[in-house]
């Protein structure tokens, strides 16, 4: 099947949602995502942030969708054409999810570990505003201790289902999950039992914002001052494939590795992620490469550069003639010693 999105063609197979097809292009085109995750069956649908403009919906029927649609959960077809960045109406709509998701969310950026490497922060940026129309009191909850390893942040929580889908499909033994209804709705643990499985540390690596993060972390350091690296070790358990990020010789903490999309390539056990920070643990393969414009890469991105060449005119920083007769000043001409001591500067430039 054909499907066009913003102009360029990519060619996919049946069962392939918009989202995916995005994906393979690559680029701006791809919408952002909050809930959708590739790694875990029924996710999306959920956080609107993926909306995208079905301008043709297939050869078949050429009739335009009339409202926008998630393009996490919506099939392609032949001869399809979306528009998503290209689309005014798109970009009206994310600005207006994205205010809606910043409603109850806390100003914990300053205080949060997920700083640096968090989903809402980069979506609100490309489409938040810098004003709020909400003057309401902001929804909060009680401190819950969930556990020895993972901390649980519920104001800062958008309800994107992954933590609940990852404990459910990793484990049989999962404790925790969305209670109560509408605007009470809130992940907790059933009558507050802790989370103690061997791979609920990817609940951590799943969370799009800081509801979730890492006690062995907290509040140690912001990911820009640490230098993630690609390392593995023999695990039992799982994979064993995973990115220490280390400040000088110390690993400050363990994650699985992440692709551009931020999605965990293998889940990793709790042993991994908790238990070894020592270097001798693992086997260094190399420093992690993550996107240019990432807060994680600042001041060591790695990529080869080819060398830049500026080709300027000679004598270019003295001034061209016709640059000194457009700012030179009528009122008060160059004396003959000044015109001397300019010709005598250029000549030995």
């Amino acid at each position: 099947m054909k499907v066009t999105i913003d102009g360029q063609s990519i060619e996919v197979e049946p069962g392939t949602t918009i989202l995916q097809a995005a994906r393979m292009i690559g680029g701006e085109v791809v919408p952002p995502a909050m809930c959708y995750y590739s790694k875990l069956k029924g996710s999306g649908g959920k956080c609107r942030c993926c909306l995208v403009e079905v301008a043709k919906g297939s050869e078949a029927d050429p009739r335009p969708m009339p409202k926008l649609m998630a393009s996490c959960v919506t099939g392609c077809m032949d001869g399809m054409e979306v528009n998503s960045k290209s689309s005014e109406r798109v970009t009206e709509a994310r600005k207006s999810v994205t205010e809606f998701l910043l409603i109850n969310h806390p100003l914990d950026c300053p205080v949060c570990d997920q700083a640096g490497e968090c989903d809402l922060q980069n979506l609100s940026f490309e489409h938040g505003k810098s004003q709020t129309r909400f003057i309401e009191e902001k929804r909060t909850f009680e401190p819950e201790n969930i556990g020895d390893n993972i901390q649980l942040h519920m104001n800062r929580c958008i309800l994107c289902y992954r933590c609940v889908m990852v404990a459910d499909q990793l484990t049989d033994d999962r404790v925790h999950g969305v209670m109560d209804r509408g605007d009470h709705s809130n992940i907790s643990t059933c009558i507050s039992k802790a989370i103690d499985n061997e791979f609920s540390g990817n609940m951590i690596d799943v969370c799009p914002v800081g509801a979730l993060t890492d006690k062995t972390f907290r509040f140690k350091s912001r990911v820009w001052f640490s230098k993630p690296y690609n390392a593995h070790r023999n695990c039992p358990t799982c994979s064993g494939k995973t990115t220490v990020w280390m400040f000088g010789d110390e690993i400050q903490r363990v994650t699985g590795r992440k692709d551009e999309y931020h999605e965990v390539d293998e889940f990793i056990c709790n042993g991994c992620r908790f238990d070894h920070k020592e270097i001798s643990d693992w086997t260094i393969e190399g420093p992690r490469a993550f996107e240019k414009d990432s807060v994680i890469n600042q001041n060591k991105y790695n990529r080869k550069l080819e060398k830049v060449e500026i080709a300027t005119e000679e004598h270019i920083l003295l001034g061209r003639e016709e640059d000194r007769k457009k700012i030179s000043m009528a009122e008060i001409p160059l004396t003959e010693e000044d015109i001397i001591n300019q010709k005598t500067l250029g000549n030995n430039g």
